[in-house]
């Protein structure tokens, strides 16, 4: 996924501040199940939320990476446990994102 420009990523946290996580890694950390469902989850939706419950910080950051890898996103936001992913679709995507 290409990188976003400032603008845009205010314009996708405006749009994700109402929303609630889908969904949730907890102590086991990124496990298949939750890797699939992040994925499921993006076939449906483009912007999610994500509670990520590890251990530290370094263990947290590792996971956003991999999840951002692994689902070809971009990070949109990181606040405290929970993230802010966006992955347009590739046919008729719904979240027109402003000029750069």
């Amino acid at each position: 996924m290409s990188n976003l420009s400032n603008h845009q990523k205010k314009f996708l946290r405006s749009l994700g501040h109402h929303l609630n996580p889908y969904v949730m890694i907890g102590q086991n950390g990124l496990t298949d199940s939750a890797k699939d469902e992040i994925q499921s989850t993006l076939s449906k939706h483009e912007l999610i939320k994500i509670k990520i419950r590890v251990g530290d910080r370094e263990e947290k950051n590792t996971a956003i990476n991999e999840i951002v890898n692994i689902t070809n996103s971009s990070l949109v936001q990181s606040v405290g446990n929970t993230i802010l992913i966006y992955r347009p679709f590739e046919k008729d995507p719904q979240i027109i994102l402003p000029k750069k």
